[in-house]
């Protein structure tokens, strides 16, 4: 089941909720003022690179000659 952010079309609180795949909403409630029918709104999402997720470098800068990259953080 995965989670969704809907925001309240009233007060515009945002808020997240464990839904079933494709919930839009309408049979949903506001967990701050009690309105009807959030939307629901685009998430974003972060990645979280723990920087040994390649080994202690990373693979990828095997054959990097940049001092400074981004891929693991150097």
């Amino acid at each position: 089941m995965p989670i969704y952010e809907f925001r309240c079309q009233s007060c515009n609180h945002r808020f997240q909720k464990l839904c079933s795949l494709g919930e839009k909403g309408e049979k949903l409630t506001c967990p701050a003022c009690q309105a009807s029918s959030p939307v629901r709104v685009m998430s974003g999402f972060r990645v979280n690179n723990p920087g040994n997720l390649y080994g202690s470098r990373g693979d990828s800068c095997k054959s990097c000659t940049s001092s400074n990259c981004s891929a693991c953080k150097h």
